[in-house]
Formats: C-alpha cells, sequence, structure tokens
C-alpha cells in the first residue's frame, strides 16, 4: 500500500492485515452482517460454492451493504477510486496465493461463481491481480431478503396451471433419476408449461417458467440465460424456458441453457437437433390438451361462478386453450361477473376465451365477429341440416376423438374442413359466419392478396404461415373463392405446370395436418382437384334459390322496419326474378336509397328500377315480357323485346 494512503488512514492497512491473517468465516460474516446467515447458506447449497467462493462471494458483496467497506476497499487497493475488492485483495483476505489453483477456478468462467452470475469479474484483459470483483444487483437484493425476479426477467415469467399426465410423471421420474435436461416437443393445442409445472409439482419443488416470446429487442440471450439459471437456483425451482425458435431464430445457441448442471425443461416447436447441444436431453412430445382437462380447470379457476358442466363442455370442445389461456380467461370472465352482478354464461365465457386470440393472423386474414344467426339463412333443408352437422362435428370432437380414440395418425390433424360450393350470392360466405357464431368463434376470412406471390414457392410460405397461425388462435378459418388457390393438377408441360402441381400437392398435405376447423367456397366446384374431397369432412352445396326461398328473401330484405307500399307485390318478384340472396339484398338497398330521395314508402317503381340496375350489373337482358305489367317502369333503352 502507498504511504500516502496508509497516513491518511492508518487504521484501513491494519483492518485488511488482520482480516487477511485471521480469515475465518465469522469474520467475513462480521464484516458483512446483512448478506450472512440463511442466505449465505441456501447459496451455498443451491450453487455448490465451496468455502473459498463463499467468502469471495461476501468480500464482492461488502461494498454492497456497508460504504464503509468502500473505503477501506480503496486504501488496501492503493487506490481511493478503487472501491471494489480486486482478486489479488480477496486473495490476501481470504489467505491463498495469487497462484492458487482454487483461485482461480472460483474466479474462472467455468466456476459456479461466474457461471451461476453470483460474481463478474471485470476488465478481463487486466492482469488478475488488479481484476475488480463485483456481486450483481440481483444477488445483493436477494441477500437482503427481496426475492421477487428483476427486471427484464420479471416480465417474462408466468405462472401456468400444472397440467398432470404420463407426460409430467416421466419428468418427474427422470429428475429425481439424475437426468436433469429435457426437451418437450410441442405443437398448437398442446401445453408443455403446464405439464413441466405439473413434473415440478409432483417433485414437490416449484418452476420459474420463462416465456421467450415476451423477450424484447433489446434483450440479449446471454444475460437472459444468466439470469433465469441464477433465479431458478436462487428459488430451488425447476428451470422452464421456451419456444426455443426465439432464440434461435435471433442467432442464439441453447449451449448455456443445457449446460447448467440444473434441472431445465426445454419446448419447442420444431424436432431437437443434436447440433443445439453437445448435451442429449430427455425427449417428450406434449399431447394435446384434452377438453376434459380444460373443464376441470375452468371448474377449477371459476369456483361457484362456474356454468353447469354442459355448457363448459361446449366452451372446451370449441376452444383450443392453454391452462395460461383459461386462467387468463377466467380472470376475464370472473372481472365481468363482479362488473355485471350477473351470472356467468356459455357466451360470457366464450367472449372471454376469444379475447386470448393474438392478433398475428389478422396480418393475413381479415377477422370478423360474427353476428349472423341461423334465422338469417334461407337454405333448402337438406343444406340446413348439413351446415349444423358440421357445428356438432366441431363440438362433440372430445367425445369422438378423445374418450372413443377415433383420432388419426399423428400426422393427421383432427380439424374439420369443409367445403361450400354453389354460385355466387347464395349464402356460402355467410353460413361460414353462422357456423362461427354458433360456436363461440371468431371468423378468419383470408385475403388472397397476402397469400398469392408470383415468385415461386412464395405462395406456400404464406399459406404455412395462414395455418401456423390458424391453429395458434380459435376461429374459423375461411378461404373465399378457394379454387383460385387449390385447383386441378394437370398434365405438366413446362415449368408453370410444374410449380402449380407442386402448389396444389402442398396444400393438400398442409391440410390433412390440419387440427383447426377451415371452409373453402367456390362457384366451380370442378375446378377443384378430387383429392380434396378424401380430405374434406363435407361437401354443402349451395343451389340458387327457388321461388319459395326468394320470396322469404324478400321479406327479408324488404321487412317490417322498411316502408314498403301495398302494391308493392314481391310474390311476382319472387315468382319472375330469378334473383340470388345477394342479389336481392343489393335490389332492396337500392329500391331504398330511391325512395329515400323520393320520400317513403318504397313503391313498385323503386323495385322494378333497382331490379333494372342489377340486371345491368349481371349483363342480363332485360326482357319486358319478364317484367310484366311492371314494363313500364323501365328505362327507355331495351336490351330485349
Amino acid at each position: 500500500m502507498g504511504a500516502a494512503a496508509a497516513a491518511g488512514a492508518p487504521g484501513a492497512y491494519v483492518l485488511a492485515e488482520e482480516v487477511a491473517t485471521r480469515h475465518t468465516r465469522t469474520q467475513l460474516e462480521r464484516r458483512a452482517p446483512l448478506a450472512c446467515g440463511e442466505r449465505t447458506d441456501e447459496l451455498q447449497i443451491a450453487f455448490g460454492l465451496s468455502p473459498l467462493e463463499c467468502d469471495l462471494l461476501l468480500i464482492a458483496a461488502a461494498p454492497e451493504l456497508d460504504e464503509r467497506v468502500e473505503v477501506l476497499n480503496g486504501y488496501a487497493n492503493d487506490d481511493l477510486t478503487r472501491r471494489r475488492a480486486t482478486a489479488g485483495l480477496a486473495a490476501r483476505l481470504c489467505g491463498v496465493a495469487l497462484d492458487d489453483a482454487e483461485l482461480h477456478g472460483a474466479l474462472g468462467p467455468g466456476g459456479p461463481l461466474v457461471r451461476g452470475g453470483l460474481l463478474v469479474v471485470d476488465e478481463p484483459t487486466a492482469p488478475l491481480a488488479s481484476r475488480p470483483l463485483r456481486c450483481p444487483d440481483r444477488v445483493v437484493s436477494w441477500l437482503v431478503g427481496l426475492l421477487d425476479p428483476p427486471p427484464p426477467l420479471d416480465r417474462l415469467i408466468v405462472e401456468p396451471p400444472p397440467l398432470a399426465g404420463e407426460e409430467a410423471e416421466r419428468i418427474a421420474d427422470a429428475i429425481k433419476a439424475g437426468l436433469l435436461l429435457h426437451y418437450l416437443r410441442s405443437r398448437p393445442g398442446t401445453d408443455p408449461r403446464g405439464i413441466a409445472a405439473a413434473a415440478g409439482l409432483a417433485l414437490d419443488v416449484g418452476t420459474l417458467v420463462v416465456d421467450l416470446d415476451r423477450v424484447g429487442p433489446g434483450d440479449t440471450a446471454e444475460d437472459l440465460v444468466v439470469a433465469g439459471l441464477r433465479e431458478a437456483r436462487l428459488h430451488r425451482s425447476i428451470l422452464v424456458a421456451g419456444p426455443v425458435e426465439r432464440l434461435l431464430d435471433a442467432g442464439a445457441t441453447l449451449e448455456r441453457w443445457t449446460g447448467s448442471g440444473w434441472p431445465t425443461v426445454l419446448h419447442g416447436t420444431r424436432s431437437w437437433d443434436p447440433t443445439w447441444s453437445r448435451r442429449a436431453p430427455l425427449l417428450t412430445t406434449a399431447p394435446p390438451v384434452r377438453a376434459t382437462d380444460q373443464m376441470e380447470l375452468w371448474k377449477r379457476l371459476l369456483g361457484d361462478a362456474a356454468p353447469a358442466d354442459g355448457e363448459l363442455g361446449a366452451v372446451a370442445s370449441s376452444f383450443r386453450l392453454t391452462g395460461e389461456q383459461v386462467a387468463e380467461a377466467a380472470s376475464a370472465a370472473l372481472g365481468e361477473l363482479t362488473a355485471t352482478g350477473r351470472p356467468l354464461s356459455v357466451d360470457d365465457l366464450r367472449r372471454s376465451a376469444r379475447s386470448r386470440n393474438s392478433g398475428s393472423l389478422e396480418r393475413l386474414a381479415r377477422r370478423v365477429r360474427p353476428e349472423a344467426t341461423w334465422d338469417d339463412l334461407i337454405l333448402p333443408a337438406g343444406t340446413l341440416g348439413k351446415l349444423r352437422e358440421l357445428v356438432d362435428q366441431v363440438r362433440h370432437r372430445a367425445l369422438v376423438y378423445e374418450t372413443w380414440g377415433l383420432a388419426g395418425s399423428g400426422h393427421r390433424g383432427d380439424g374439420l374442413t369443409a367445403l361450400f360450393a354453389g354460385p355466387s350470392g347464395t349464402g356460402k360466405t355467410l353460413a361460414a359466419e353462422v357456423i362461427a357464431g354458433a360456436l363461440g368463434l371468431d371468423l378468419y376470412i383470408v385475403n388472397l392478396s397476402t397469400v398469392v406471390d408470383k415468385f415461386i414457392g412464395e405462395t406456400e410460405k404464406n399459406l404455412e404461415r395462414i395455418f401456423d397461425e390458424a391453429e395458434r388462435v380459435n376461429g374459423v378459418l375461411v378461404f373465399d373463392e378457394a379454387d383460385a388457390l387449390f385447383a386441378k393438377r394437370s398434365e405438366v408441360k413446362d415449368a408453370h405446370d410444374r410449380y402449380a402441381n407442386l402448389e396444389t400437392a402442398y396444400l393438400l398435405q398442409r391440410m390433412e395436418a390440419f387440427s383447426g376447423t377451415a371452409i373453402l367456397t367456390t362457384n366451380l366446384r370442378s375446378n377443384l382437384d378430387d383429392a380434396f374431397a378424401r380430405r374434406l369432412g363435407a361437401i354443402v352445396s349451395f343451389p340458387v334459390p327457388d321461388p319459395a326461398a326468394r320470396l322469404a328473401l324478400w321479406r327479408r330484405f324488404l321487412g317490417p322496419k322498411v316502408p314498403v307500399s301495398d302494391e308493392v307485390d314481391l310474390e311476382f318478384c319472387a315468382e319472375r326474378f330469378e334473383l340470388t340472396g345477394a342479389n336481392i339484398r343489393s335490389v332492396a338497398l337500392a329500391a331504398a336509397f330511391f325512395a329515400a330521395e323520393a320520400g317513403p314508402p318504397v313503391e313498385i317503381d323503386d323495385v322494378i328500377r333497382a331490379v333494372e340496375r342489377e340486371y345491368e350489373k349481371l349483363g342480363r337482358l332485360r326482357d319486358k315480357a319478364e317484367f310484366g305489367p311492371y314494363a313500364g317502369f323501365l328505362s327507355n333503352q331495351q336490351d330485349g323485346a
């Protein structure tokens, strides 16, 4: 130590020498009493620290706990600006030589102090003796009794409800046997975090679940792994992290996550790649969350406010939710119960469940909140019956697939895909909206402009994104004018034919693995590839409405709220004008605007003028004989006799 420093504080050098020559754990604890006792013992056990490593940690933490130690460190370092203990000073205080192998191991990157995030050795390029030792703020705060995780880790931690099952028992048994690294392969509709939480429950330990989807642009993978592993050890919990794709796509590696020597469960949608880590994990595939598991979780979270089992079963069959999503939806439903004071209904639960949907699919499809009901459909009885059968298939798929064991093989999804075929304007999209409303789901209408790409292979990539996102949300996916995508394969005459056939073949495979609900609509069923028929759950034909159906449509669109003159003969309009429902709606709307301008009510001449305009749009001849006694209301320029 320099003479000036010794003269300025004659007791400082004596104190340093005293600790160095008479160093014991008791002496160090007396110097930093706040950082000792039970917390230090917990650290030693959780991180496997040696007595020397414990002493080094306390020496690094001391200036954070007592400002007097800062001054003493400055004198002992012979530099008042260096307020932290250096490796050389720590060695003297602990009574070990600077060339001691144990000291080098304790301060090295592979030691439990540095690898575990308990100690930071700054200025790595400087000689070891002059490298400052720093104790991270999180370790200091934990030593003084603050247990909550710090930022940014706090916003990444989730608490999923446990999902008991064979997979959770397998992981728990493996951890008991000493196999600490696990990888859960997941897919939409599964709950790997709930399985890991159940494994922790079986072992009577906690789980620290890190949601890597919440990683922000400023978060680095290295900081996250250090913070996550440190927090798991501090709380004696299993570390659960995923999806790993979030890290891999950002260029990070999994080596630090997999080589910690601490019980760790990683999860992701990709198959495990041996290049990710030198250590082989126990591989487990997460099964889909069963409707019965969802029901039990709804009942447990809602308590006395839960509706009847039948209503809960309807929600569980229509919505594929993880435990976290059920917990969030139940919390939202209970909040509505508090606000309104009325009992919870199945519609309340469906609305809460829909609110868990991600907005990611809305970049690729238009989201529609269904308002149409069965009463809005004017279709033949046979067609209506088939539509109701589709709803029943979705509602009862848990019973058929799970309880009765009729699910397909692993590469096939248990979703429902139907084709609605018929002329334009016959109600295909409206029927899809009614089905979505009956199931309590949102409707997502795919925008073909976001799908079709002139570059080879890009259309398939866009479709893959749509299917992937659709499986992550609870909704009904609609491909309107599907023959533009699902065209027949043809004889290969050039490269264009070859790639067009590849696109169709890809769609056939992807649809077969789809686990959601998808509806394809087409005006030209004959244009679709025949191989789709086998993969479709149902084909529903939408015929052009007959006179009786047209009359019902006229009465629907010119309903009781519309002022209509008694002279308007709707029976005549239904009998003479062969129009679809969409056409009749356009005519009724145009007639209403004519009447609004001239003054109500809607007269027969308004209706005839509106029909004439609709015929012009459709390119039809306006035959006076078809308009009968009302032909006089037609304009002077006539296309027909």
